[in-house]
């Protein structure tokens, strides 16, 4: 874990953050899985993606992503001309960890028929050895566009690839990897929760395993967890999903009850992503004071990266089925 530098005491983190912000023209972002105070704090909360397209489109000179180290690197993948501070450069990522880019490379260059189509939490550097980015947004509208005799491996993600085999009867090569929040969630202590709120739906995120998802009136990503909670029609929702997105919903919709889905020990503590949890007030002033850490990545591989992001962006928006695109190529 990273030290924090010094801070003077007495510091008030809050007013020198916002002091701090409006000096360095910066943006600050929160993913939905960040502490409730760094949440309130952001000038954008949300998805990984969804993040660094919106600080892209501002005049920010700074971005200070609170998430982890493969979001900070989709934003300067994006927004190359800008500085990028993570308060935490050893935040991490499980799925990330899973499918180190030499082990990628080589797995593809074994199956150099299929194209790779890569959920978003991966590296820089696999990303630039795939096709084409996905986000549990768009991985839907995006396979839905890819030929059916086109062979697929999808990584680093296997339970959301399986749940995308399973729902479009679509044959993928899976690579191994597991968020190890989402893999925590247990059935019987999930069942239980279930007969002790009957009616309560349950709202699940496709990282989920099987047995999970199999319970869940709805799947979907963080920001489609978030508009179920605002619909559906009772007031007591369960949430399969990292706990801290259950702060965004107790703000918008303090008349509803959310209850987060339980791990084997029977409470939601051991899914709190300890990744996500390295990032503090303490060490998102010091990044902005100190403009460091940075991240910074080779052009050529940032274009690279780009143009598998770039392909999920133009196919994302295309209308399923119109076949406007043409074959996706492997390689």
């Amino acid at each position: 874990m990273s030290e924090v530098k010094t801070i003077p005491a007495g510091t008030d983190l809050i007013e020198e953050i916002k002091a701090l912000r409006k000096e360095r023209n910066a943006v600050i972002l929160a993913h939905y899985y960040q502490k409730p105070e760094l949440q309130d704090l952001a000038d954008f909360v949300g998805d990984s993606l969804e993040l660094s397209r919106k600080a892209a489109e501002t005049d920010a000179d700074v971005i200070a992503f609170c998430g982890v180290k493969f979001m900070a690197e989709t934003a300067k993948i994006l927004s190359p001309e800008k500085i990028v501070v993570l308060p935490d450069m050893e935040a991490g990522c499980s799925l990330e960890d899973s499918c180190p880019p030499e082990k990628f490379a080589a797995f593809r260059a074994r199956h150099p028929d299929h194209i790779a189509i890569t959920y978003i939490n991966c590296s820089t550097e696999v990303k630039a050895l795939s096709d084409i980015i996905v986000t549990s947004s768009s991985a839907e509208t995006i396979l839905q566009q890819i030929p059916k005799d086109q062979p697929i491996i999808f990584g680093p993600d296997r339970h959301l690839g399986g749940w995308l085999s399973r729902k479009f009867d679509r044959e993928m090569l899976l690579w191994p990897g597991v968020c190890i929040v989402h893999e925590a969630f247990s059935e019987t202590e999930l069942l239980k929760l279930m007969a002790q709120h009957p009616g309560a739906p349950v709202a699940a995120h496709p990282e989920c395993p099987p047995a999970i998802i199999d319970h869940a009136d709805h799947v979907g990503s963080t920001s489609s967890i978030l508009n179920f909670a605002r619909d559906f029609p009772g007031d007591t929702l369960i949430v399969a999903t990292e706990p801290h997105i259950m702060h965004q919903m107790e703000k918008a919709l303090p008349e509803k009850t959310f209850i987060g889905a339980p791990g084997a020990d029977g409470n939601c503590n051991c899914n709190i992503c300890p990744y996500m949890a390295l990032n503090t007030l303490e060490k998102l002033y010091v990044a902005l004071r100190d403009l460091e850490p940075r991240v910074e990545i080779e052009e050529g591989l940032r274009l690279k990266a780009k143009a598998s992001l770039d392909k999920m962006l133009e196919m994302a928006s295309a209308s399923v089925g119109k076949g406007d695109l043409g074959p996706v190529s492997a390689g």
